[in-house]
């Protein structure tokens, strides 16, 4: 491969965590490991869970009805 489509590639594969919001994971155990190398990281699951329900109860986030 290419340097050039290698760098397009990791350009794509950026925008695409970024929009689906995969790296918000990622950037929550960076800046909690940051804070307290010793503190408890939530699982994906735990962290994914919590961000649902952040926004769902939320009222600036919109209605949800199902």
């Amino acid at each position: 491969m290419s340097p050039a489509l290698k760098e397009k590639a990791a350009r794509i594969r950026f925008l695409w965590r970024e929009a689906t919001g995969e790296a918000t994971y990622d950037r929550y155990v960076a800046h909690a490991r940051k804070c307290d190398p010793r503190a408890e990281v939530l699982s994906r699951r735990e962290f994914e869970r919590q961000r649902v329900d952040g926004r769902e109860a939320d009222p600036r986030e919109g209605f949800r009805c199902c």
